[in-house]
């Protein structure tokens, strides 16, 4: 009876889980979608799908466990075994990949960010890499790398302009100043903080958040093959014994 009662809890948690992993794994594909230029590598990408995949194994197996849970049965208990082998795996993957992402995004961020406010063109702002900076800055409602002062040097550089006469682009204003030209003779309206730390702590708190889930939910789920496995023990498989 305390396996039965395990594993039907068990199966409400992993539906649960579920609801809020599939955040994670949407949140994480479309920022990469939205940013590719900002990442080297696609690694951000194969961890949203790997998100994806665990909560599409996760709600036939929080199914099966609410089944199995309520009426024994043989087949549906094997299934059970098999699919929560394959969300270990896939879990500890995510895991093991988020985790090795982390040591290296800050270094990978700040020379590709670096890179992309040096080559930034405001007379060619339709560049895929420009669109991603000007809609970072946007969004986070930040400027340059580490302030708003990377654009100093970079203007002068690419927009060909006198260092007297450096500004910052558009995507730098405010929203309340409608007249904001990214005149650096107007630091009130424009944002000062750079975009690195605050993309640096968004990500570190999704990878974090997902690394935990992830333990979390590998735990649960040696509960749950634990008492499938006492279920197992009481009803064997004696058609196949041989095996």
């Amino acid at each position: 009876p305390f396996a039965r009662s395990l594993l039907r809890f068990l199966g409400f948690i992993f539906w649960g889980t579920a609801a809020a992993l599939v955040f994670v794994g949407v949140f994480v594909i479309l920022m990469y979608k939205n940013y590719r230029y900002l990442f080297q590598e696609s690694f951000l990408s194969l961890a949203g799908w790997l998100a994806v995949a665990a909560v599409v194994t996760l709600l036939p197996t929080g199914f099966l466990a609410i089944s199995v849970s309520a009426k024994s049965s043989r087949y549906r208990q094997g299934a059970l075994m098999y699919l929560l082998l394959i969300l270990l795996c896939l879990e500890m993957s995510l895991a093991v990949l988020v985790k090795l992402y982390s040591s290296r995004m800050a270094s990978e961020l700040k020379s590709t960010m670096g890179h992309l406010v040096y080559q930034y063109n405001r007379t060619h702002s339709q560049d895929p890499g420009s669109r991603a900076l000007v809609m970072l800055q946007r969004n986070l409602q930040c400027c340059g790398v580490q302030n708003y002062t990377d654009w100093l040097k970079a203007t002068a550089a690419s927009w060909h302009l006198p260092a007297e006469k450096a500004c910052v682009p558009e995507s730098c204003c405010k929203e309340k100043y409608s007249h904001c030209r990214g005149d650096l003779g107007h630091l009130e309206q424009i944002f000062q903080e750079g975009c690195l730390k605050k993309l640096e702590d968004w990500l570190h708190f999704v990878m974090l958040y997902t690394f935990w889930c992830c333990i979390v939910l590998s735990v649960l789920e040696l509960f749950a093959g634990i008492s499938n496995g006492i279920l197992l023990k009481h009803q064997p498989f004696r058609d196949f014994q041989i095996l």
